[in-house]
């Protein structure tokens, strides 16, 4: 997969991209992530990206000339979907993540600023992401989640094969604690159900505590749970049924 991110400080993805699963997806050309300096595409000999935004107001805001010159370079041969990193648009979720991870070109714009010329947007965005409800200082940040999460979805990135499919969000649940030696750390033991070998008991246990988890951390999530039949047998058996059914109507908008 080709990433083609559209910023003004490339420097700032230089450490992210030479650590961890990042790092080994590049070497094993799993994925190619190409920066491109906004600036290279400006006119003027100051290599101004922006400017004041018309009806007064405070900040700046990005020039759409340069972007749109950056971008129509980076789009000849294969086009990609482009994406703003922008605290205007859609939060970012799994859902979003897995559809981003099939394709096979992103070109992400980091906004900076108050915001990118309107006019640009309109013409050459797909959609607008955003990581939070919070202002970052640019989109670089963004940027690099969303290649980070990305990347994890990618077939054969991860070192085990269910690491994606089991992670917290990747059904709704929040995931379950997780323990590993010693068997008892300052008075507090391992659960006696991991260490019986019983894979199925195993599954069962991990799967309530994500209820639990989810319940008491992230109740709304439960609205867009889908359970098995015998996930549903098994939570009322242990008298969590109730419970989940009060939360998903609590939070049905």
């Amino acid at each position: 997969m080709r990433f083609d991110v559209l910023t003004i400080f490339p420097e700032l993805f230089t450490s992210v991209l030479q650590e961890g699963i990042l790092r080994r997806a590049l070497q094993a050309d799993q994925i190619a992530v190409n920066l491109h300096n906004i600036r290279d595409w400006t006119v003027d000999k100051h290599n101004m990206t922006d400017d004041r935004p018309f009806g007064g107001g405070e900040g700046m805001v990005m020039k759409p000339e340069p972007l749109a010159s950056c971008l129509q370079d980076v789009q000849e041969g294969e086009q990609g979907r482009v994406v703003l990193l922008s605290p205007r648009g859609e939060q970012l979720n799994q859902k979003i993540v897995r559809r981003l991870a099939g394709h096979e070109k992103l070109v992400l714009v980091c906004g900076r600023y108050e915001g990118v010329d309107e006019r640009f947007c309109r013409k050459y965005v797909d959609e607008e992401l955003s990581i939070g409800d919070y202002i970052l200082t640019g989109g670089e940040l963004a940027a690099m989640v969303i290649v980070d999460s990305v990347t994890r979805m990618l077939p054969g990135v991860l070192g085990c094969a269910d690491s994606a499919a089991n992670d917290t969000f990747s059904r709704g649940l929040l995931k379950h604690g997780q323990y590993t030696r010693p068997r008892v750390f300052e008075g507090l033991a391992v659960p006696e159900v991991l260490l019986g070998g019983d894979h199925g008991k195993v599954y069962e246990y991990r799967f309530l505590e994500s209820v639990r988890e989810t319940l008491q951390r992230r109740p709304a999530l439960l609205h867009s749970v889908e359970f098995s039949v015998a996930e549903l047998r098994l939570l009322k058996k242990v008298g969590l049924f109730q419970q989940v059914q009060e939360a998903i109507k609590k939070n049905v908008h």
